[in-house]
């Protein structure tokens, strides 16, 4: 994202945040995978010295969770609701919110949808499985939203890279021994 103070057009940030979700694909997203992209996250955070909690979701199921010193429940409750907004919708809880920002719009009241659930503020990420499409999120509270946002795409990114069975070129499947 761009670092240009919040002037950077709607379009464009729309832009780079589906290409953000469309390079960050898994091969596979086990349980040993949602522990390894906590972790790093959790690395990451400590390293940072930043008060974040941390989720890790599968079709529901919070297999990856931590929470940082100087984050509350209530970053808790964030986690929650930013990660329903990607299960409903399956984009980054950013860009849902703003796509509706773009349209002149705000999520909270056009959305018709109970604030106490669902909130459309960066920090979200969906676990996007090749073939199969959105099955999970990864999620970060405690920082502003764009930053909660920036860590996740960040720290995916490194994992990505640095583990080429979880990624491999479109349309292959990862090799398996017989």
């Amino acid at each position: 994202m761009g670092d240009d103070g919040g002037m950077e057009s709607s379009c464009d940030l729309l832009t780079e945040l589906l290409d953000q979700e469309r390079r960050l694909v898994f091969d596979t997203f086990d349980d040993a995978v949602a522990w390894d992209v906590g972790v790093a996250l959790r690395e990451a955070g400590v390293a940072a010295g930043l008060p974040i909690a941390i989720s890790v979701r599968r079709n529901g199921q919070r297999l990856f969770h931590a929470a940082l010193p100087g984050a509350s429940a209530d970053n808790d409750a964030w986690l929650d609701r930013k990660c329903a907004v990607v299960d409903r919708y399956g984009h980054s809880s950013l860009y849902v919110g703003e796509q509706f920002r773009s349209r002149g719009g705000d999520f909270d009241t056009d959305a018709r949808l109970d604030t106490s659930s669902f909130a459309a503020h960066g920090g979200a990420f969906p676990v996007v499985l090749r073939g199969t499409g959105c099955i999970g999120t990864v999620a970060v509270s405690g920082l502003p939203q764009r930053e909660d946002h920036r860590l996740v795409v960040e720290t995916l990114t490194a994992y990505l890279d640095a583990t080429p069975a979880s990624r491999s070129a479109p349309g292959s499947s990862p090799s398996s021994a017989s």
